[in-house]
């Protein structure tokens, strides 16, 4: 806030405040009376007396304007007896001239229904457009928005029809013989009417306003305001209640001193100027001439021609101040000047009010009648002037004298004379003015007046029911007040030094700067229980009185609550004021020197605790909510105070400010704010969308002006200093904007100044305008930065806080738009002239940018642009000085309006233009508590942690993973097909043109390469198109966009690598089969001559054989052939050779010692025995080192945890690509699943997982020991596991056991042929069960697995990682098992497969989901299989083979048929083809039902063990991410993309948990990472080597995670309840006494825990 400071200084420095600056006034010249040079023909002039007389005038004037003469007017006069006379022509009509002009204007309505300050401030699209007032109707909005922006142009009300009249009189042909009747006047209104009907239609909130702003504006304002439909006037006590102003008399010229006072108040002399009659002179332009100002409109000025139809009677009243320069000075002591509108004759009403009020009464006339009693009746407590006319026709000297010699006034006389030009005339009146100034003793303010308004029958605004009650309760609370520190002390004591305390408090939790060696948890648990100790002394002061009346009041509703702390804001201004002036000034002159740092401080405290202001009244009675917060729930006095913050939201809503931060705290009462906030969104929603415009700049440079100029807002001041802090204020926005700028209200955030000449000596000054600067521009939509010219040499102070604010915001997502405003230029050409000047701030911008960099440890942000879109030619605007003039006489500069106004539709077009939609006013609550807690740490971008931020990345996430799970899905599918194709290769079955193994494969791994290629580039559009979105906060999360990018191009890469690696171990497996096919059909094809050759002999035999004969020549005949066929011994490959090479190539890079390494043991002796690595020389001496002076957790631990999960991992990948059907013990048939052969591309899969394992561990020193050590140890299991693999491949597909094996169906065709029996029902179901069965149960294994992760993922623990971290944490609270928690910290890996393999079987176990879609695909393969058979039995003749091959090539893309079972079934098949088509159609229908009976009787986890793609593998690859885990406590890495550069982690755990012991004991630690990193304690771990590093500079060694340091200390309870609970069992675990568990923690229950759990996770 601006605040008021040393007059001579400067104009700026004279106000800076509203309420100080000097308020312009005007007046026109009666237009009633219109004039011309006409002279009427004379008439019989009746004199003016008591009673009812007709008037005729005849008198004309030279020196007046145009027009014609008033001629008559009916004049009733009131008595001293109170009979009242109505207006000059008052009859039936007179009431109809006020609804018809009040309609004419638009503002019918209104007369009953008043216009509120919330109609008159909204944002509509006459605020923010240049289109001028079209009709009547429009000028009334006109006025009030060019006043609300105190404009001087406000009363120039012309609208565009009048105007465009002027416009077409110019070019018009003179009409000469029509002089008389050329006139314009009558279709215009008159200002003062526009004015009197705004008065009279507004309620006194809006009056008050319009006031303030007429005064600034140097206008007159209504006195007396009156109403010609109730013959009525009104005093405008209330309506300038709030017009302050300042002055230096005479009195003070030595002194220097300057009286500052509310205006009502001021005990000045009143001179009043009236006009009896006619007169031939204008009376307000002489005004306006006699002061030097256009205070009053007249019929010179624009409009003020026109007739008035309502006005007459209005009584303004304006005030001349003096500055203290004689030079300048008029008048060297303060006056007011009232000026009544009308003839005197038709208004003795207020005429006797002038008389009794005024000091002087100066009389206008041209003609008095010598009888009549109205001067020299009446008792005039005023001295009495007469001013005449004596060039009027029908001037009177005698009657002058005949006046004047009743009245004894023959000395105050002053007439205009032909020899006296206009300025000598004004020059006389001006000596007459200024000698009753010096020489009365009659000062009345204008308070007193409402005594002499009631007597004389006049209203006064503030005699309403509402006004009253509200001013006595007020009075009832400021009256107390004597002593103002002691007040506060006694009846606002929790916002004292309890909430100071309290602050410290706060920032120590996040800081921890007085930790010292203490334990961090037991230190932070001290200072809780500190708070709670301050918070029950909160709790436990009772409310004061002053507090429960002001509660009370404030309870009201409407106006009586808005007029009660209006009074409490002017009362306590009132009493603040004469304390302060002292103060003030001592503090300025300390200030002047820097050694005198303690006593600004003496001072400023002073100052502090000498201001009182309603909000701290709001500030009080936020930290008693606070204090009740903390009671119990069900305690009486938290219940009966729950309602506090409606009532401020109420007040909000009313247009009152809500303090943000407490200034002199330099806190915010989160808790109270947040509720405030909360009642607001209730009590507006739907309607709950803002944008926010806040202002920033040094002090005292204007920038509440400028806010209060752009919005017509007021901002409270406290007198005589600036407030520190931050106010908001609610505007709303109209129907028509809300269009343009997507939101329902406009929050504007003024601020204290920054790099205050005072504040500067205070040690934590520029920490405290950080802090500011960075919450305000965190929480705006568009900030503001104000700066002077003249405070130039402050600027670079100020640029390099609100870029360290600008860079910290950029860093965390937020993209506030910002707009450099320079005041005080007043050059027309100042655009071109600053040229040098807007580069020179540029180049100051990236100075200062490169310095925030540097210390925020962002140094890539090289410039401002970097920063932000910064401008420098849209970027900057100069506005010219506020004044017009020297102050306290000068109105507000015209141009400095125009630019403010400029400058606000140009805000407005930004905000319209804004990509991000509004947030709705939760989110703005949710953002502000974030930055709050995220400035009070020293760190504050890696300290910032936001819903919305979280809300926003969880969204990406989730998208991100949908994305590139249609990507793998595309890719598995595709692989799916690939594979069938290569098993399909050279068999009946193959649809492939090319028969070429080698050929295929390179085809295929280019089409697949274009497939990828292809779906990365879609992947990429789709992050590009989610980021255009114009909706959400993308651009929280846009600096994360390269990354996920990235982690697109690093998908597309992996899936290459992994489809390349299948599709090649494909082709050497199928190389291998068809190698032993050859072999088996060659066999096969001898055993059936031999067989047809046995069937021949047999025949010719001729003699009938049995089953028993048949079996004995078969028999005999397959020992023999048997004997003949040649079978080669299979070579068995040496897999320990194969794997033993490749780990030597894998190795070679790591230089000569790791080959001599693995040189020294043999492989097969490796892998044998459970992994141990024995760490030797540094490492154990490392150790050792670390166990002495640091917490520490043993390195070798941490390697063995590494090495096991690595070695887990490798394993599982074994079993999978050795898995075969388990047999069912009562099913005798072939296995779905055949024994696979060993590949090569097996062994260099398992060693690329080892290396990236180990890649992702970095953080731990891994040696070359190590990494051979584990390498050797895997390798080892691995060439056994693949050796047995590859053995028994061979045994299952030896060539002679194969031929025996089919030796029984060798025979029973055998004898179907010998005996000539139909084979086609019997090969139907042989063809089905041994050849289609298996490969129907491949199809499904093959389709199951992407079915079943497509229906995983719709559940919400697999939409993005940190939903999946918090079930599994969510889950483990509710088994509540230590084991289950210590199989989770000690193998994070293997536990969270098991959890996903347990909610995969129990999500698939519902509702038998598994069997669903297994039935999709088995109807799938079976309506495939009878489309096959139709088409087969269609396009063949009867000649089976080609049947079966015609069937086999049309499922060549779907099936794979084993061409081992088929070769067997073609032996000796002499079935009929119609009739196999036949039987074949039946088994089919058959063996559909047998499957799906099969699949419901195995198991969930039997059938997901079968599935060539796992989901529980996919998932869990989509759950553990990068896999990276803390460095301190092991919690894993939320991130998404699997490229990101910085790791970071939802929920950090005590150390202890993770094995972590203490300083020079074996206790377990209970330091958690996310408190440790705010300290000044050290870290010595295996990644430093030995040397210590400061906690808080953890980056230095681990630079890839960020852990944001977090004050709250309920943010970690669900690890302080797990470790609280297991503390005994944690310790017997690492081998280690138990943790010291500070007292507290035993305290937290499982419900706390759980609700931990979910504020750490985001999931309210």
């Amino acid at each position: 806030m601006n605040c008021f400071l040393f007059f001579f200084s400067n104009i700026k420095e004279f106000f800076d405040t509203n309420d100080t600056f000097p308020e312009p006034d005007s007046e026109e010249k009666d237009p009633s009376i219109t004039q011309s040079n006409y002279v009427s023909p004379p008439v019989e002039v009746t004199p003016l007396c008591s009673g009812t007389r007709t008037v005729s005038d005849p008198c004309s004037d030279a020196l007046r304007g145009s027009g014609t003469m008033e001629v008559s007017s009916t004049v009733d006069i009131q008595g001293r007896n109170g009979t009242r006379s109505p207006p000059i022509g008052a009859s039936a009509d007179t009431q109809t001239q006020l609804q018809t002009l009040l309609e004419d204007l638009g503002l019918k309505q209104h007369y009953t229904k008043k216009l509120t300050l919330s109609e008159i401030l909204q944002i509509d699209l006459k605020a923010i457009t240049d289109e001028p007032a079209k009709c009547h109707s429009d000028l009334p909005w006109y006025f009030l928005k060019k006043l609300m922006m105190v404009n001087v142009t406000a009363r120039n009300l012309l609208s565009e029809c009048e105007s465009s009249k002027e416009g077409a009189t110019e070019t018009i042909e003179f009409d000469f013989s029509n002089l008389s009747d050329i006139t314009d006047s009558g279709d215009m209104v008159n200002p003062l009417d526009v004015i009197t009907a705004l008065f009279l239609c507004s309620d006194g909130f809006v009056q008050q306003e319009m006031a303030l702003k007429m005064s600034m504006c140097q206008f007159s304002v209504p006195l007396l305001l009156p109403d010609c439909d109730t013959d009525q006037c009104k005093l405008m006590l209330w309506a300038m209640r709030d017009i302050v102003k300042t002055y230096r008399p005479q009195s003070l010229l030595q002194s220097k001193g300057f009286t500052e006072e509310r205006i009502v108040l001021s005990e000045i002399p009143m001179i009043s100027f009236v006009r009896l009659g006619k007169s031939s002179m204008s009376k307000s332009k002489i005004l306006n001439e006699l002061l030097s100002t256009d205070f009053f409109i007249h019929h010179d000025m624009k409009c003020g021609n026109s007739p008035r139809n309502i006005s007459n009677g209005l009584t303004e009243i304006t005030w001349y101040l003096p500055s203290g320069k004689k030079n300048i000075d008029i008048f060297s002591e303060p006056v007011a000047v009232a000026n009544l509108r009308g003839d005197i004759a038709s208004f003795e009403t207020q005429f006797s009010f002038l008389c009794q009020t005024s000091a002087a009464v100066f009389v206008f006339f041209d003609n008095l009648d010598p009888e009549c009693k109205l001067l020299t009746n009446l008792y005039h407590k005023a001295q009495m002037f007469l001013v005449g006319n004596q060039q009027s026709k029908c001037f009177n000297m005698d009657a002058l004298k005949t006046v004047a010699t009743k009245l004894g006034l023959t000395s105050n006389i002053i007439t205009k004379t032909k020899q006296k030009n206009y300025a000598d005339f004004v020059q006389g009146l001006r000596k007459k003015v200024n000698n009753v100034i010096e020489n009365t003793k009659k000062k009345v303010c204008i308070e007193k007046m409402a005594d002499i308004a009631h007597e004389l029958g006049i209203l006064v605004d503030e005699d309403c029911t509402e006004c009253q009650t509200a001013k006595l309760n007020a009075d009832t609370i400021t009256s107390k007040i004597q002593n103002i520190p002691e007040y506060k002390a006694t009846q606002l004591p929790l916002h004292g030094e309890i909430w100071k305390e309290l602050t410290i408090l706060e920032k120590e939790e996040f800081r921890l700067k007085s930790l010292g060696s203490e334990d961090i948890e037991m230190y932070k648990a001290g200072l809780q229980k500190k708070k709670e100790k301050l918070r029950k002394k909160q709790s436990s002061k009772n409310m004061s009185d002053a507090m429960t009346c002001f509660i009370t009041a404030i309870s009201s509703q409407g106006l009586e609550r808005r007029y009660f702390l209006k009074w409490m804001r002017m009362n306590l201004d009132n009493l603040s004021r004469e304390k302060l002036s002292g103060l003030r000034k001592r503090y300025r002159e300390k200030c002047k020197d820097a050694e005198n740092k303690e006593a600004i401080k003496v001072i400023d405290k002073e100052l502090s605790n000498s201001s009182l202001g309603t909000e701290h009244f709001l500030r009080e009675m936020g930290q008693i909510y606070e204090a009740s917060v903390s009671l119990p729930e069900h305690d009486l006095s938290r219940k009966q105070l729950q309602h506090l913050p409606q009532i401020c939201a109420g007040l909000l809503l009313d247009g009152f400010p809500l303090e943000l931060v407490d200034g002199d705290a330099s806190n915010i009462p989160l808790t109270w704010v947040s509720d405030v906030l909360s009642q607001l969104n209730e009590l507006v929603s739907p309607k709950n969308k803002i944008l926010v415009v806040t202002v920033l700049g040094v002090q005292s440079t204007g920038k509440s002006t400028l806010l209060n100029t752009m919005f017509g807002v007021q901002f409270a001041v406290s007198t005589g200093r600036c407030t520190r802090g931050a106010f908001m204020l609610l505007i709303r926005i109209n129907e028509d904007v809300k269009k343009v700028l997507n939101c329902d209200f406009m929050v504007i955030i003024d601020t204290e100044g920054l790099k205050s000449a005072e504040l500067a000596q205070l040690d934590d000054s520029y920490e405290h305008d950080n802090e500011l600067a960075t919450l305000v521009v965190g929480l705006s939509d568009i900030t503001i930065i104000n700066i002077a010219m003249e405070n130039s040499t402050q600027m670079k102070d100020i640029l390099q806080i609100v870029v360290h604010a600008f860079l910290r915001m950029k860093e965390v997502g937020k993209k506030p738009k910002c707009q450099f405003v320079h005041q005080n230029v007043s050059d027309v050409s100042a655009n071109e002239n600053t040229l040098r000047e807007r580069h020179l701030l540029l180049d100051q911008l990236n100075e200062m940018t490169q310095a925030a960099a540097k210390m925020e440890k962002k140094e890539k942000n090289k410039c401002f642009t970097d920063v932000m879109e910064y401008n420098p030619e849209t970027g900057s605007w100069y506005i010219p000085g506020l004044w017009n003039g020297n102050p306290p006489m000068a109105p507000v500069n015209e141009g400095y309006s125009e630019a403010v106004y400029q400058f606000k539709k140009n805000i407005t077009q930004i905000l319209g233009n804004c990509e991000s939609s509004a947030n709705d006013i939760l989110k703005f609550k949710e953002w502000m508590s974030s930055l709050w807690k995220a400035v009070k740490h020293e760190n504050f971008i890696f300290s910032f942690r936001n819903s919305l931020v979280a809300e926003a990345y969880m969204k990406l996430c989730t998208e991100s993973n949908k994305w590139e799970w249609d990507f793998k899905e595309s890719i598995y599918k595709w692989i799916t097909n690939a594979e069938t194709i290569i098993s399909n290769l050279r068999t009946p079955a193959s649809k492939s043109e090319i028969v070429d193994m080698k050929e295929l494969i390179l085809s295929l791994k280019s089409e697949v390469s274009t497939k990828l290629t292809k779906l990365e580039e879609e992947l990429l559009e789709k992050l590009k198109n989610y980021f255009e979105q114009k909706d959400g906060h993308l651009h929280f999360v846009e600096r994360y966009k390269e990354e996920f990018a990235n982690s697109a191009r690093s998908l597309r890469r992996d899936m290459q690598n992994s489809v390349y690696s299948q599709l090649t171990a494909a082709a050497e497996i199928k190389q291998g089969q068809t190698e032993v096919q050859k072999i088996k059909d060659n066999h096969t094809k001898e055993i059936e001559k031999a067989v047809c050759l046995l069937i021949d002999e047999c025949r010719k035999k001729n003699m009938q054989m049995g089953d028993e004969e048949l079996n004995q020549e078969f028999g005999k005949m397959w020992k023999e052939t048997v004997k003949k066929l040649s079978f080669s011994q299979q070579k068995t490959k040496n897999v320990f050779t194969s794997v033993s090479h490749y780990l030597r190539i894998n190795l070679s890079p790591k230089g000569s010692h790791a080959c001599e390494l693995l040189s020294k043991r043999n492989l097969q002796d490796c892998g044998k025995t459970h992994f141990k690595y024995t760490a030797k020389g540094p490492v154990e001496n490392l150790k050792k080192m670390i166990r002495k002076m640091t917490p520490f957790q043993d390195p070798k631990i941490r390697l063995h945890n590494i090495a096991d999960n690595i070695i887990d991992e490798c394993i599982q990948y074994m079993k999978e690509k050795d898995e075969t059907e388990e047999h069912e013990a009562e099913a005798p048939e072939a296995d779905a699943k055949k024994k696979k052969d060993y590949s090569d591309a097996y062994i260099q899969e398992i060693l690329r997982i080892v290396d990236e394992r180990l890649q992702k561990n970095q953080d731990v020193t891994v040696g070359i020991e190590f990494e051979v050590s584990l390498k050797q140890h895997i390798c080892g299991i691995a060439a056994r596991h693949f050796q047995k693999m590859h053995e028994d491949f061979l045994k299952e597909n030896d060539p002679y056991l194969c031929l025996n094996k089919n030796k029984g169906m060798f025979f029973d065709s055998f004898k179907d042929v010998f005996k000539q029996q139909d084979q086609s029902q019997k090969k139907a179901e042989e063809f089905t069960k041994q050849c289609l069965k298996p490969a129907v149960e491949n199809f499904v294994y093959s389709k199951l697995g992407p079915d079943i992760i497509c229906e995983m993922r719709k559940q919400s623990q697999f939409n993005a990682r940190v939903y999946s971290q918090y079930e599994i944490l969510l889950d483990l609270l509710s088994k509540h098992s230590f084991r289950e928690y210590a199989r989770y910290i000690r193998s994070y890996e293997g536990y969270v497969k098991k959890w996903i393999l347990d909610q995969t079987v129990k999500h698939l176990s519902k509702d038998s989901k598994m069997f669903e879609l297994v039935d999709q695909h088995l109807d799938s393969s079976i309506s495939c299989i009878k489309v096959a058979i139709h088409k087969a039995t269609k396009t063949t003749s009867a000649d089976l083979k080609t049947f079966i091959n015609n069937f086999c090539q049309e499922l060549g893309d779907t099936l794979v048929i084993s061409q081992d079972a088929l070769g067997a079934f073609m032996i000796l098949n002499k079935a009929n083809q119609e009739q196999f088509a036949h039987w074949f159609t039946e088994f089919v229908n058959k063996m559909e039902k047998i499957l799906k009976q099969k699949f419901k009787k195995r198991g969930i986890q039997s059938i997901l063990k079968q599935l060539d793609v796992k989901p529980q593998n996919e998932l869990f690859t989509q759950v553990i991410g990068c896999g990276k885990q803390c460095p301190f406590c092991a919690v894993a890495c939320v991130r998404g993309g699997g490229d990101h550069t910085v790791h970071e982690a939802s929920l950090h755990r005590p150390k202890g948990l993770n094995g972590w012991m203490g300083l020079q004991t074996e206790n377990l630690v209970t330091d958690i990472c996310s408190s440790s990193v705010s300290s000044d304690n050290l870290f010595c771990c295996d990644a430093t080597k030995g040397e210590y590093h400061l906690n808080k500079n953890y980056r230095d060694i681990f630079p890839d995670w960020n852990i944001p340091p977090d004050g709250s200390y309920e943010a970690s309870d669900y690890w302080k309840y797990v470790m609280a609970k297991f503390n005994e069992e944690f310790a017997e675990e690492h081998g280690s006494k138990p943790a010291d568990i500070p007292a507290n923690w035993k305290d937290i229950t499982r419900l706390q825990a759980e609700q931990s759990l979910k504020v750490s996770f985001n999931m309210n």
